[in-house]
């Protein structure tokens, strides 16, 4: 009886053997969102897979995105979704297959419900931490059976295309780069990879900052007094596009959520003109008719206490107002509500790179297929912010780079 069961532990094991045998291995480069979803959703009966990361642990970047109230997607209709991405059509695919309600269900199946935020933005439930959703991520993929080697840089390819980690070359049937942009080096996401795909003749584009710093060169007499403070409820345009939400005024210009998604307009702005024209809304519930009814029967005889108390504009707003246009002007209802209802702004640059939220650059689209391969080396793909393409903050980051992950997951199971 001992010698039986001895003989069929033997042939499970030598079962066992032969299905890992059989099974191709997956190389993936980096440990961000995309490749962590990527992992989730690749077939464990297929594919033996090996996430190699630079760092001592993953998902550092990752970490960072939760350090101002942990964003992971946004609530909106996915149509309208698919609209906040630049350019439009690139990420479409992805973001239909894998919606960022299908992302809220995945996560809840997992252990991390969440909830919609009054500005219609995600987050894990209150009380959950960034690192008990990246642990509790990084837990369901050793369950799967996903390896993780850390302190492993990947440095470029042998003669036969098949990748050097730690200068030892790396055999993989199928390769993904999950390698990120070129902000927050702290994070290990210096983007010093790109050399070593432009050595490799594969198409790339320089990274430039986005989601970032806006340089206004302010009056000093009007950023002495207001640096730091919130423009709350407007509308920022350029270009013909329009955003809403909230700017901070900072010694170097402009950021948050109303400007940001501007990013992609004010950029070909500063290369075509090397300067940037954006207009503020102060008050976008209002038409400017409105406006210049409430100036003129206003029951202040005082200008600024009709801007304060009939029309809700903050100290900086009118100091905006007081300073930048001529007292003439300001003292004219007319000219003032077309002010109020498009006050002009000169940008002259973008912040530094290291400080953007996110980036553009990287692998040029064109360099990849729809399902992400590289054009120049077949079964080699790359996902995530490295490619370049766009989108404002508020989910729509973390969606964009999951869902690039879970299509090429799907792609993966379903042509093996």
């Amino acid at each position: 009886m001992e010698r039986k069961n001895t003989s069929i532990k033997l042939l499970n094991l030598l079962e066992i053997e032969y299905i890992n045998r059989m099974k191709k291995t997956i190389s993936i480069i980096g440990s961000g969102p995309s490749s962590l979803l990527l992992a989730a959703f690749l077939d464990t009966k297929k594919f033996d897979i090996t996430i190699y990361e630079k760092n001592k642990t993953a998902g550092r970047k990752f970490l960072v995105a939760g350090k101002g109230g942990f964003n992971l997607t946004h609530s909106e209709t996915i149509s309208n979704f698919i609209e906040r991405y630049t350019p439009r059509d690139f990420l479409k695919d992805s973001l239909s297959s894998f919606t960022n309600d299908n992302f809220r269900d995945w996560l809840k199946d997992i252990g991390i419900p969440t909830f919609i935020g009054s500005s219609k933005r995600v987050y894990p439930e209150k009380g959950i931490k960034p690192i008990t959703v990246l642990n509790t991520i990084l837990n369901h993929l050793k369950k799967r059976g996903i390896s993780f080697k850390y302190n492993h840089t990947f440095s470029g390819w042998d003669a036969k295309n098949n990748i050097i980690v730690n200068n030892k070359t790396v055999a993989s049937y199928y390769t993904v780069f999950s390698l990120g942009g070129g902000s927050w080096k702290i994070t290990g996401s210096n983007g010093n990879w790109i050399d070593t795909f432009k050595e490799k003749e594969i198409k790339t584009i320089p990274f430039e900052a986005s989601n970032c710093s806006f340089k206004v060169d302010w009056k000093p007499n009007f950023i002495n007094q207001n640096e730091g403070s919130p423009l709350k409820n407007i509308t920022i345009s350029c270009d013909g596009k329009i955003q809403k939400g909230e700017a901070i005024i900072t010694k170097f210009g402009l950021e948050g959520n109303a400007i940001y998604g501007l990013s992609p307009q004010i950029r070909a702005k500063l290369k075509s003109e090397e300067k940037a024209h954006i207009y503020i809304d102060f008050k976008p519930t209002l038409s400017a008719e409105s406006v210049t009814s409430r100036i003129r029967n206003s029951s202040f005889k005082n200008t600024t206490q009709t801007l304060k108390k009939d029309l809700k504009l903050s100290t900086s707003q009118i100091d905006l107002l007081k300073i930048y246009i001529s007292k003439e002007d300001y003292l004219n209802s007319e000219i003032l509500a077309k002010y109020i209802k498009k006050f002009p702004l000169e940008i002259t640059a973008l912040g530094i790179l290291d400080a953007a939220i996110s980036t553009v650059g990287g692998i040029d689209l064109d360099a990849v297929d729809t399902n992400f391969q590289l054009q120049k080396i077949k079964n080699q793909f790359c996902i995530g912010e490295m490619l370049n393409w766009d989108t404002p903050t508020g989910g729509y980051l973390i969606q964009g780079c999951v869902s690039s992950g879970v299509y090429l997951a799907k792609h993966l199971n379903k042509i093996n």
